[in-house]
């Protein structure tokens, strides 16, 4: 008995890893994207690979502990996905920052092409003022354009790197009067930076009347999990019936009816996100100017 639960930790190990690898190749940019997207993969591949090392150890333990292969799965999948649904969701506060650094970043075009300055000559003079959310984008933009880049494609690729639907807005009112020498340029600015202001406020509004539902997720899966954790525990005679492999594949089937359910439950709690005006399949229209 004592080496059949050594083999079945063995195994729960490496099949443990196996899907904690398959997860963190999953976040992996594809090779004909990872250029494009190599700053946004590696803010994204720190917190991954943060979660996966103590999801490794917890698989490890629980299958020691349980001696079940897909006990140990399951131990390792709630640790590597639980945090983000029980905590905050630090993406949502970084949209939301994003968006107010966009506004703000419209708002100090708007007043420096006020002062008669070109539209060209109005980033370059914004870069170091850029707000903290959007600077390296912005940096990179002018890094750009001080390299000989025409204006309309270095737009273009910051709408890429800043992959957000209120800056595609302002990114297409630009390359618009870069080729058209739109008029009221100001103007337009100043409606969009009032927008995303708004949006921000609307994001706000949302995120404080989610509290509510964010709490009782806590409550729910928290309660499920004690309840789980309270029979592993206290009364192991009861689930000797999940020792056998049937028992294995039932203990999958409750699992990942578990897993079904948290899964609606983040969803319930995450706010979808507009459509993006300007893509990498939208280029050749944005060429003719959004706002013409």
């Amino acid at each position: 008995m004592t080496g059949m639960s050594t083999w079945a930790a063995l195994l729960g190990i490496g099949l443990g890893l196996g899907v904690l690898l398959l997860v963190t190749g999953w976040h992996t940019p594809a090779p004909d994207r990872a250029p494009r997207s190599s700053r946004r993969a590696r803010e994204h591949r720190g917190p991954t690979v943060r979660r996966a090392v103590p999801a490794a150890v917890l698989a490890l333990a629980g299958a020691v502990v349980t001696g079940w292969v897909v006990g140990g799965v399951l131990a390792g999948l709630a640790c590597y996905a639980l945090p983000r649904l029980l905590g905050r969701d630090p993406d949502h506060q970084r949209r939301v920052a994003r968006v107010e650094g966009i506004a703000t970043w419209t708002e100090q075009l708007r007043d420096t092409l006020s002062a008669a300055a070109g539209l060209e000559q109005a980033i370059l003079a914004t870069a170091d003022l850029a707000p903290a959310a959007i600077r390296p984008q912005i940096a990179a933009l002018t890094d750009r354009l001080r390299a000989g880049q025409r204006l309309a494609p270095a737009l273009q690729q910051l709408a890429d790197d800043l992959a957000d639907p209120t800056a595609d807005l302002v990114i297409a009112a630009l390359i618009s009067a870069s080729q058209q020498q739109a008029r009221r340029l100001a103007d337009l600015l100043g409606s969009l930076a009032l927008a995303a202001r708004d949006q921000v406020s609307m994001r706000l509004r949302i995120d404080a009347g989610r509290a509510r539902t964010r709490t009782s997720i806590r409550v729910i899966v928290g309660t499920t999990l004690a309840f789980a954790a309270g029979l592993v525990v206290l009364n192991r005679d009861y689930l000797t019936a999940y020792d056998t492999t049937a028992g294995q594949l039932v203990l999958l089937g409750v699992g990942g009816l578990f897993a079904v359910g948290f899964a609606w439950l983040a969803r319930i709690a995450t706010v979808s996100e507009p459509a993006r005006v300007l893509t990498a399949t939208d280029r050749p229209r944005s060429e003719h100017g959004v706002f013409s």
